[in-house]
């Protein structure tokens, strides 16, 4: 008796594909938990000097302060009538999509700026 209910029980079943779960490489998740605090100080102007000099063996922490070096001297033309001021809406709005990017532990370049932090070699 019990083994016709196994095996309408197995019949019941549909057979389950077996999914390998998708696993990151540990030493990226690493270092993202250990340097956001890193990563986002990349994305406060001046400050982004101190990722950039102080943490050159983190990837995350590396990218973002390229990223916000990029937008730091960008900040520098904001200064000029009309021109300066549409730039600097845009820049406030990289400047917000940045520290999203640090939140979330993402390493996604920027529009334009993500192409010009990838030329640094620092």
């Amino acid at each position: 008796m019990e083994e016709q209910t196994q095996q309408q029980t197995q019949q019941q079943q549909p057979p389950q594909p077996s999914v390998q779960p998708v696993q990151e490489p540990v030493g990226e998740v690493k270092d993202v938990k250990d340097n956001k605090l890193w990563a986002l100080l990349g994305y406060l102007g001046i400050l982004c000097l101190i990722p950039l000099l102080g943490k050159k063996d983190s990837k995350f922490a590396q990218f973002h302060a390229k990223q916000g070096l990029v937008l730091l001297i960008g900040e520098f033309f904001v200064w000029i009538p009309l021109v300066g001021w549409i730039l600097g809406i845009i820049i406030f709005v990289l400047w917000i999509m940045g520290i999203m990017n640090v939140i979330n532990g993402k390493m996604k370049p920027l529009p334009i700026v993500g192409e010009l932090a990838a030329k640094f070699n620092i």
